[in-house]
């Protein structure tokens, strides 16, 4: 049993990482129609942000995550005066949006190979420090995950469904078109959509860095297919619905390994149980767990 404790707290910290990621993804393509294969980069990019916060500048973790955040945001709405504006303006589909997003992730990943290198960075925590709570142990790392992510996810939900701005946005998701009739400012809330989901990129970008105990210009880009299976799960388009699947798939994919499952299975294989679970939820309910495809 206490394996068994271990093992889900374990998936609720990654599945917290994968929850947030998924939400900003899910913002940019429910509100936005933008597939955005960039996503995983802008993750690598918060992550470096927040280490020239945390290391070069001495900050403390939390005052790098809100950093990170920054510099995140201000790339995410650099990009979209720069190249999505543009695209819309001349109404580009969304299968060129999707080959742009593939080549706007690649310059931005040798980008950040250019700046930082290749070797693998960590943040000033110590991940061998580890803490004792009854059957519990978790890192100081992992603490640190938990105590930025949970407010992270409760103020996405609290923006969701209390603020103007979180209204607004889900008016946009469901219908365009009549949002802009009915007064909102279609391209104010397209910017703050960028700047929200770029912020959470950036936040999980710290997170997973936190997790794996270093990183480097490729782990956001290792990520990114668990997020879109954590989108496609809890249903695409809802935002509730990505918070649901990357919770779920994190603890499927530490719950894989516990000894009692068959012996478990070895840790490697983690993405493939993440994948086999999306599979089977799919085909019990092709529009995914929360149903409407675009609604936030």
């Amino acid at each position: 049993m206490s394996e068994f404790v271990q093992l889900l707290v374990n998936g609720l910290v990654t599945g917290s990482i994968i929850a947030v990621s998924a939400v900003g993804l899910t913002f940019m393509f429910g509100i936005l129609g933008v597939v955005n294969f960039a996503y995983g980069d802008y993750l690598t990019f918060g992550a470096y942000a927040a280490f020239v916060a945390n290391v070069t500048l001495g900050w403390p973790i939390a005052f790098a995550a809100l950093f990170g955040m920054a510099a995140t945001a201000a790339l995410g709405l650099g990009i979209e005066f720069v190249l999505w504006a543009p695209m819309r303006r001349r109404r580009a589909g969304t299968v060129s949006l999707f080959i742009i997003s593939i080549g706007l992730a690649l310059v931005l990943r040798d980008v950040i190979l250019l700046i930082w290198g290749a070797d693998g960075r960590r943040y000033n925590v110590d991940v061998f420090q580890v803490y004792d709570f009854g059957i519990l142990r978790l890192s100081a790392s992992q603490l640190a995950t938990i105590a930025i992510a949970t407010p992270a996810i409760i103020s996405v939900g609290l923006m969701l469904s209390r603020s103007r701005l979180g209204k607004a946005m889900r008016a946009l998701a469901d219908d365009r078109s009549l949002a802009a009739v009915s007064g909102i400012d279609v391209d104010r809330i397209a910017k703050a959509t960028w700047i929200v989901a770029s912020a959470l990129a950036g936040l999980s970008g710290l997170l997973i860095g936190l997790v794996q105990a270093s990183f480097d210009p490729t782990t956001g880009s290792t990520l990114l297919l668990p997020i879109f299976a954590a989108v496609i799960l809890g249903g695409v388009g809802s935002a509730y619905g990505a918070l649901v699947g990357g919770l779920a798939l994190g603890v499927a994919m530490e719950l894989s390994t516990w000894d009692a499952i068959f012996g478990g299975l070895d840790p490697v294989y983690k993405p493939v149980v993440a994948f086999a679970a999306l599979i089977v939820v799919l085909l019990i309910r092709p529009q995914g767990v929360f149903g409407k495809a675009r609604v936030l």
